[in-house]
């Protein structure tokens, strides 16, 4: 009897699927393509914050980093698409930095303390080396028109409603008075914030910073119930 019939036929092994040589290298030229981009949104975000937008060239940011023009480019085709970019990553960075610790406090008038504390600690400590980004580029982009200056006001309206919710958050917790404008309330706040940047940066001013945050408090503590939680 032939051995097949006398012990079954012998069992198929599963076919090894062939290796791709390919897929390896490409995942790790991926990689590096993204470590890449991010160095260079890295530098660029300290460059646009101390030079502004508009002072982020193709050319210098090459030249800091030690790249070619043209390695540069293919990352980023036009210096629009560079300044866009840029500007996502300082978005990324005040979440970090600001929002998201912000909202680790409880909600009510804390919260919309710790969001104006933390934001005033941005720019003190110079995350941003030229200081608070948003509020350089809002400066430098305020009388422009297209898609770089669109997207910055995106951003800040973001960022006032943010502050907004949080008033009227501090109201719904019974913390902040019911009869007070949310709306007007965040204008104001951020107003001092801005102009604490403005006389930092550009007076020199060096007590700005401490002095917007005694306005800031003074101005929560003006609007407070005697439910609110005592404030710092």
């Amino acid at each position: 009897m032939p051995q097949a019939m006398r012990f079954g036929a012998p069992k198929k092994r599963p076919r090894k699927l062939p290796r791709n040589p390919v897929k390896a290298p490409a995942l790790r030229q991926q990689a590096k393509g993204l470590r890449t981009r991010e160095a260079i949104l890295a530098r660029a975000v300290d460059i646009a914050s101390a030079q502004g937008l508009e002072g982020l060239t193709v050319g210098s940011l090459a030249e800091q980093l030690g790249m070619s023009k043209s390695g540069l480019f293919a990352h980023f085709g036009s210096k629009e698409e560079l300044q866009l970019a840029t500007v996502e990553i300082a978005r990324h960075i005040f979440i970090d930095k600001v929002t998201l610790p912000a909202m680790a406090a409880p909600k009510g008038m804390p919260r919309l303390w710790s969001l104006i504390n933390h934001w005033l600690v941005l720019v003190e400590k110079r995350v941003f080396e030229g200081g608070c980004f948003f509020t350089a580029a809002s400066f430098e982009f305020d009388g422009r028109r297209g898609v770089v200056r669109d997207r910055i006001a995106e951003i800040m309206r973001e960022w006032i409603r943010c502050i907004t919710t949080s008033a009227q958050k501090a109201q719904e917790a019974g913390h902040l008075d019911p009869k007070v404008d949310a709306t007007r309330l965040a204008f104001e706040v951020h107003a001092i914030a801005i102009g604490a940047h403005w006389a930092h940066q550009l007076l020199e001013d060096r007590q700005a910073y401490s002095r917007a945050r005694t306005m800031a408090l003074e101005k929560l503590r003006s609007v407070a119930t005697p439910q609110c939680p005592s404030l710092p």
